[in-house]
């Protein structure tokens, strides 16, 4: 199938982008594996005419925005997020109302429809520089809670106005489940990300995004880390590391939605051009200001 992929992706003139959170056989048939934001880049500066989104529905949703007239494929066509699920439109529209000085930023982790009516999107890596930014001195923060406050800590200058949405897999870590794993591994540092609780961050030795954690492991002189996110960067960090030893900060920390993606749905949407995301040119032209306001200002 491997062979298949690659073989195919040069026929087609495909690009294939997966997150991190992918399993480690997707990763390597992937032309760039990479966090939201990177892969929003990527996509963006693509010059091939069929791109392969290995990840979740907002992440493809993502790439046809910044791309409307390139064949878009999520080979995964029920991958989807959690997070994003718990967010509509009118929530916004709600909270507009209630704060009408208040500039909307929306996490990427979010619908087509929800960056529509927002004024600017953001990824974990980008939000503190992004919400810093901008004039507005209050800031509604969409749907993460926890990445909002956490960039509250950062701005205290500016008034953050949270939405109670979350990512289950960050969300259910507990501070005993930091304790416990410092515990088993007192020598290694603790990379964690911001989606996680407050009570788990204070304990931490470095807050980041997926690439600011693989990027600090990687130029870090330490030898043995806990990843405080999900287990496909482990995954990742120890093929490319080997030398150093990573422990998930829970065995249960996994997203379900990103382990959809199997090798064989890969080959089969570039066999078969499936599954290709489609959406409504009004809905792109209004989405697509907020994605492009992050991918410059990010």
């Amino acid at each position: 199938m491997r062979e298949q992929i690659l073989a195919l992706k040069k026929e087609k003139n495909a690009l294939i982008l997966a997150h991190y959170y992918q399993t480690t056989d997707i990763q390597e048939v992937a032309d760039h594996v990479c966090d939201s934001f990177e892969m929003a880049r990527r996509a963006q500066a693509a010059t091939e005419t069929v791109l392969i989104i290995c990840g979740v529905q907002f992440m493809a949703e993502s790439a046809k925005i910044l791309n409307p007239n390139k064949t878009v494929l999520l080979p995964a066509p029920d991958a989807g997020c959690p997070m994003a699920d718990m967010i509509e439109p009118r929530d916004v529209i709600k909270l507009r109302k209630l704060y009408p000085d208040a500039a909307v930023v929306c996490y990427v982790n979010s619908s087509a429809a929800v960056k529509a009516v927002s004024d600017i999107c953001c990824t974990s890596s980008s939000a503190e520089k992004i919400v810093r930014g901008l004039p507005e001195k209050q800031v509604i923060f969409v749907p993460d809670r926890n990445l909002g406050a956490y960039v509250a800590s950062r701005v205290p200058e500016k008034e953050i106005i949270l939405f109670e949405g979350f990512c289950p897999a960050h969300d259910r870590v507990r501070e005993q489940d930091v304790i416990a794993a410092k515990n088993a591994y007192p020598a290694a540092r603790l990379l964690i990300h911001p989606e996680c609780r407050a009570e788990t961050l204070r304990y931490a030795d470095y807050i980041g995004s997926t690439a600011g954690i693989i990027n600090e492991a990687l130029n870090s002189s330490s030898e043995e880390f806990i990843i405080g996110t999900e287990i496909g960067v482990v995954d990742r960090l120890r093929m490319i590391a080997p030398e150093k030893k990573f422990h998930p900060l829970t065995n249960g920390f996994i997203c379900p939605n990103m382990k959809k993606c199997r090798l064989e749905d890969v080959l089969n949407a570039l066999e078969n051009n499936e599954f290709e995301i489609t959406l409504d040119d009004d809905e792109i032209e209004a989405a697509r200001r907020s994605l492009e306001r992050m991918v410059e200002l990010g």
